[in-house]
């Protein structure tokens, strides 16, 4: 079995997969990672190779209990075998989550154009196509990171939480800043979509990532919304580079 550890910039998320089949999946942060750890390998004794991906912080204190472990430990890296060719112009600064999408990717949907949107801190776009190829993509806001700029960077704007917009048109200062992120957002997300549409006629379209669900209700267009999908690409990545 394997165990795949997706340290993100504001959860740990936890998956078990026996071959390619997800089994067990948990969120954490970082303080009580290595408990949940430690219980994961205790209840799944056939674990016997782990795949560490991170693009937030996590204390060398519980990286180094993990290497005391009978496990084979792969960190994830551009440096790593991957089921794509990676051309990137900066592969070493290309995000191991955007590797782990694409390879996700190209494990659903082989040969196929793929635009993979993960709504998370950031929005990720990242493209792959049919040959196999991931060309990049962009980086945007995400929901929470757009409020939060609104009131920071403002001396008066209050801090929001997230919440479906009245109306188009925002009557108070609470609905204007409403309309003005969600619409916003929506609105951009279809918008690049379209723009790869008129390139890509038979472009399949992913949503992950923690804000997946409340968007893909509202976006126009037709997407495949998943949440697990950044762990199945590290299982999949995993699995190419272990050694047995």
């Amino acid at each position: 079995m394997n165990l795949v550890i997706d340290v993100g910039n504001t959860a740990i998320k936890l998956g078990v997969f026996e071959h390619y089949k997800l089994v067990d999946h948990k969120r954490t942060t970082a303080a009580a990672f290595f408990e949940l750890f430690q219980k994961t390998i205790q209840k799944y004794n056939t674990i016997d190779a782990v795949i560490f991906s991170s693009v937030g912080n996590l204390d060398t204190q519980s990286l180094s209990l993990i290497k005391d472990y009978d496990l084979e430990l792969v960190e994830l890296s551009h440096r790593l075998k991957m089921p794509f060719k990676n051309l990137y112009l900066t592969p070493e600064t290309l995000g191991v989550d955007r590797l782990a999408l694409t390879a996700a990717a190209v494990s659903k949907f082989p040969k196929k154009n793929v635009l993979i949107i993960d709504a998370g801190t950031c929005i990720t776009y990242d493209f792959k196509n049919s040959n196999e190829e991931y060309l990049g993509g962009a980086i945007a806001p995400g929901i929470a990171l757009r409020y939060s700029s609104l009131h920071h960077y403002t001396a008066k704007l209050p801090l929001l939480s997230i919440k479906e917009p009245d109306a188009l048109i925002g009557k108070s200062t609470e609905q204007a800043i409403h309309t003005g992120v969600i619409l916003g957002v929506i609105a951009e997300i279809d918008g690049i979509i379209r723009e790869y549409c008129n390139i890509y006629d038979d472009l399949t379209v992913i949503l992950t990532g923690g804000d997946a669900h409340f968007l893909s209700k509202r976006l126009k267009n037709s997407i495949f919304a998943t949440s697990n999908f950044l762990l199945e690409g590290l299982n999949y990545i995993l699995g190419i580079n272990k050694s047995k």
